[in-house]
């Protein structure tokens, strides 16, 4: 069993590094997610007693997703640390300033959404899952989905626009 987590390990990383870097917006905050998610995954997987898991990446997908929600609802979550410091600025090259403002919009309109909303639009529209997909692992209800990203993307409209 150990052998068949670690490959579980190694290909589901990547896909779930990238989700969580979606829904955190910072390197080590993402890295963070990932390890607590496989953490968990493990456990879950050699639980002897219980249900066995039939589809263990959709699972780790949803453990990622609960983990960010509840850790935003922690106080300390309001914390946001600076790769570089206000005012020093960091030199770039003006062949990557589009891709760049564009990533850095999407990145704070993101951050302006409340967690649970945020997780809608980065699983509905980044991760491309569907709509049913996204309320089983948000233990929401279909039209609650559609309701959050509807308004979810009006709020992301908005913050683009200033």
């Amino acid at each position: 069993m150990p052998d068949s987590f670690d490959a579980f390990a190694r290909s589901q990383a990547p896909q779930l590094y990238r989700a969580a870097w979606l829904l955190c917006g910072e390197r080590t905050q993402a890295e963070d997610l990932v390890q607590e998610t496989l953490a968990k995954v493990y456990v879950r997987m050699h639980r002897r007693l219980g249900p066995r898991l039939d589809n263990p990446a959709a699972y780790a997908h949803t453990v990622l997703t609960r983990t960010f929600i509840s850790s935003r609802r922690r106080r300390s979550s309001t914390e946001t640390p600076y790769a570089d410091l206000p005012g020093l600025g960091s030199a770039g090259t003006a062949d990557h300033a589009e891709a760049t403002d564009l990533r850095l919009a999407l990145t704070e309109a993101l951050a302006g959404l409340a967690p649970v909303d945020r997780a809608v639009v980065v699983l509905r529209h980044l991760e491309d899952l569907s709509v049913e997909e996204v309320a089983e692992v948000l233990g929401l209800s279909p039209g609650a989905v559609r309701n959050r990203s509807m308004r979810a993307l009006a709020r992301m409209r908005e913050e683009v626009a200033r």
